[in-house]
């Protein structure tokens, strides 16, 4: 119950403040790029800690690191719901991506070692239906706490819920690895800066131009720190990442299996609040439940996983999802909030089943192909690599949007400017109004559609060519179908 609890409280923190970011930036008088770091600075600690985390909960124990992180999460999600600048949101979110980190990968390293066989899948069926009922509520109850309260409530909740977990958590059983020894921190280090390197540069790249200083610095410091951490990760004698595990193709593609997914699925929930309520005009609370033909199937279908398997199997769930999400992500380029709802709803809805597909078996598949002893680590790996996507989904996403929305703007002329794409795409069309009534209003809305068009076949892409790489190297015999496979 605590894990499953858990599991509800993660996604929450990375879509409800989707939904708040018009509110708070309007609050706090942030810049785009400001703003877009309270969503990545969390995705960045959350990734980068999880190998970290995952070592850890092997070394001092799955509970002990469960509890602390989850205290770590409730206190820095105090000082983010009741910070009155936006460069302390920042930090406090930065603090409250590593608990999360702890929480994630302790968590399911305990389900990976106290359950075995069928009951193990329904553990991580749940698990997996948990996850998709916060992503699928996450933006809706985000969306009634602003519309009731204000943007301090969608952080404030996370202190309620973790205080629950922390009570419910209490009983779990201790577990570790006895191998396990030390912390990679060369490891971490170099992993950290790497990822914290590359999504500063898609979030300065729209500001500072792409060819800047700045944005080619950061990549170039990324791809840097990334190449260090492969040296490192050879030559330490217990590496966080054990590159080893990389030989196995079919390791190779279930960890990579949902950056596939997430990459679109989070920016989506990050971004199509703000869309709705600028360009399709939707208040807060209605912008969370238009969502919710996307997230509601990501909760449902995880819960036949078992039924789902004895029709498809394994492997091709994993690569069916991403397919139907990027048949679906191409309709979308064909919607708009304002004119075609029910096709929208439709897309969103088709996209929903992709990702709803994936998410039942995709955890346990991660943890089902090493020994159960080294599922800490295999579970750092694969959430790492889940979080990455998000992490650099949101951050390309966003940087993405801006800068399509901006050249459709400024090739359009009429005085549209940078500024201008800015509240477009943070759904502030109050102030876009303000500098030229109607018809700027209009071109802004054009701009930024167009920008969502660009935005819908890029994930449509990624998407497909999870699909075909899942297809492709997954083998069947490699996954353990009785551990993989559950009754409900």
């Amino acid at each position: 119950m605590a894990i499953a609890l858990a599991a509800v409280m993660l996604p929450i923190s990375v879509t409800g403040p989707g939904v708040a970011l018009a509110d708070m930036s309007g609050a706090l008088n942030a810049s785009a790029a400001s703003t877009q770091w309270v969503l990545n600075a969390y995705n960045v600690a959350f990734t980068a800690f999880m190998l970290a985390a995952g070592s850890a909960a092997d070394l001092f124990g799955r509970r002990r690191l469960f509890l602390s992180g989850t205290t770590v999460f409730a206190l820095a999600s105090l000082v983010a719901g009741t910070a009155p600048t936006i460069l302390l949101v920042d930090l406090a979110r930065f603090v409250q991506g590593m608990g999360a980190a702890a929480v994630l990968t302790s968590g399911s390293a305990l389900l990976a070692h106290t359950f075995s066989g069928a009951a193990r899948a329904r553990a991580f069926g749940i698990f997996g239906a948990s996850i998709g009922f916060g992503l699928a509520m996450g933006p809706f109850v985000s969306g009634l706490l602003v519309g009731v309260a204000s943007w301090h409530a969608v952080f404030l909740v996370n202190v309620l819920l973790g205080a629950v977990v922390l009570v419910l958590a209490r009983p779990l059983p201790e577990s570790k690895n006895p191998g396990a020894r030390r912390i990679d921190l060369p490891g971490v280090l170099t992993f950290t800066l790497a990822l914290m390197l590359l999504a500063l540069g898609f979030v300065e790249g729209p500001s500072q131009g792409w060819g800047g200083v700045v944005t080619l610095g950061s990549f170039a410091g990324a791809a840097l720190f990334l190449a260090l951490f492969v040296v490192v990760e050879l030559r330490v004698a217990e590496p966080m990442f054990d590159l080893s595990l990389l030989r196995r193709p079919t390791f190779v593609a279930i960890i990579w299996q949902p950056v596939s997914i997430v990459f679109a699925f989070a920016a989506l929930l990050v971004y199509l609040p703000p869309y709705f309520q600028g360009a399709g005009g939707a208040g807060s609370t209605m912008s969370g439940a238009m969502l919710l033909p996307l997230t509601l199937p990501v909760f449902i279908l995880p819960l036949f996983t078992g039924t789902l398997v004895r029709l498809l199997s394994v492997r091709m769930l994993l690569a069916v999802g991403p397919a139907v999400l990027a048949v679906a992500l191409l309709l979308m380029t064909f919607t708009d909030p304002l004119s075609s709802r029910t096709g929208l709803y439709a897309a969103l809805l088709l996209a929903g089943v992709g990702i709803g597909l994936a998410f039942g078996v995709m955890d346990n598949a991660a943890v089902s192909v090493v020994p159960a002893e080294r599922s800490g680590m295999a579970s750092g790996m694969f959430n790492t690599l889940r979080v990455a996507g998000e992490t650099i989904g949101v951050a390309c996403v966003g940087g993405l949007l801006l800068t399509s929305t901006r050249q459709q703007l400024a090739g359009g002329g009429g005085g549209a400017s940078g500024a201008m794409a800015d509240d477009v795409v943070q759904g502030r069309l109050g102030s876009v109004r303000e500098s030229g009534g109607e018809d700027l209003v209009d071109r802004a809305v054009q701009g930024l559609q167009h920008g969502w068009s660009v935005v819908y076949v890029v994930l449509a892409c990624v998407a497909l060519a999870g699909a075909i790489a899942i297809f492709t190297m997954v083998r069947d015999r490699d996954l353990d179908q009785s551990s993989t496979a559950q009754d409900v």
